[in-house]
């Protein structure tokens, strides 16, 4: 089948899109607004964005629901302060991050709502989620409008690593970790961890069939 991308409706276009770049990683951001009270939201469309110096960049779009169209906190946040923080989701906070996901009033603290503890971050003002093995503090690098969304980029000033998923020359243990993947309306944990080439990986795909 072959679909053109202008032919198609907002909606279509994005469920091809979230269901063919899979498994993408989940960035949890903890944003203040101007007067210093906190936000924590979910998004997928995130990633590494450079090595040197470390950045990071998640994709914004226009609130939906009841907010359909409106500026989402967390942007707005962002463009104000100019900080915040990433913080990674293991499997064992996915029902705390699916409930900082729902669309609430600005004046609800989605760290009390999901049950969540606030960790004071060295950096920047924003705070870290404290059960949460990895945390990236970042300071605004430029935000790209990108059509409805917008880009954002944020250079990592310091990295919080849980000792129990840090193992020796800065490398993570992701067995230890069980990161949290987002694939397309659902999610997927970490599942089978395996290097390449691996002449026995056609048998075992098979069986798993």
């Amino acid at each position: 089948m072959k679909f053109y991308a202008n032919d198609l409706q907002t909606k279509d276009r994005y469920k091809l899109l979230s269901g063919s770049v899979v498994p993408r990683p989940i960035s949890w951001v903890s944003t203040v607004d101007r007067d210093g009270e906190a936000n924590l939201a979910p998004f997928s469309f995130f990633n590494v964005a450079s090595r040197e110096p470390a950045m990071l960049s998640l994709s914004i779009g226009p609130g939906v629901g009841d907010r359909n169209g409106t500026t989402k906190d967390t942007l707005e946040n962002i463009r104000n302060t100019e900080q915040f923080v990433v913080n990674v989701v293991p499997a064992t906070l996915a029902n705390a991050m699916y409930t900082t996901s729902l669309n609430v009033a600005t004046d609800v603290d989605e760290f009390e709502e999901a049950g969540l503890t606030k960790e004071a971050s060295d950096k920047v003002k924003a705070p870290r989620v404290k059960e949460s093995p990895i945390s990236m503090e970042c300071q605004l690098e430029q935000i790209i409008q990108l059509g409805t969304d917008y880009l954002v980029i944020g250079r990592v000033l310091v990295f919080h690593i849980a000792e129990s998923v840090y193992t020796p020359d800065y490398k993570i243990n992701l067995d230890a970790l069980n990161p949290l993947g987002r694939l397309a309306g659902t999610y997927a944990l970490g599942g089978e961890l395996f290097s390449l080439p691996d002449d026995t990986l056609s048998e075992r795909i098979a069986k798993r069939k």
